[in-house]
């Protein structure tokens, strides 16, 4: 699944090849088993955070972006609801870190929700800010997810 507006989908870009790593690490039969931290698939081009978290309520959670790279959220275990936004539409909240690719953002007026089980994903780039680790209407749990990072810009 990839969550765009035609207008911005010339920054979504992702290689066939690039994505086809990504697919391949999200593949691996030990990934229920994978310890939480960075896990290289290319370098600093494709590389993946893997981590386990309770979520919590949306109103507790900031929206975030990148700007030189794409992520691809997947669930290991539980369920997790990533609210999507037009960063265009959002003001920052605070200054970006180009150093660390991260910047947090307000509220928006329009967002959208995507709800992730085990083996669902998401692809969030640059143009979209997006609030991952929140829970559902039966309240916090726990999540262990993998963010696979992919160089875009």
């Amino acid at each position: 699944m990839l969550f765009s507006s035609l207008s911005d989908y010339g920054q979504n870009v992702i290689s066939s090849e690039d994505m086809a790593k990504v697919l391949a690490f999200l593949s691996r039969d030990d990934l229920e088993q994978i310890e939480c931290g960075r896990h290289e698939i290319d370098g600093e081009r494709i590389f993946a955070n893997v981590m386990e978290l309770e979520t919590a309520p949306a109103d507790k959670k900031p929206y975030e972006a990148h700007r030189r790279y794409a992520d691809v959220h997947f669930v290991i275990s539980g369920e997790e609801h990533v609210g999507l936004a037009p960063v265009a539409e959002l003001e920052p909240a605070g200054e970006f870190s180009e150093k660390d690719d991260f910047g947090l953002y307000g509220e928006p007026e329009r967002e959208s929700w995507v709800t992730l089980r085990a083996g669902d994903l998401v692809v969030t780039p640059p143009c979209d800010a997006h609030k991952p680790g929140c829970c559902g209407e039966a309240g916090p749990a726990r999540l262990k997810k993998v963010c696979v990072k992919i160089l875009v810009a």
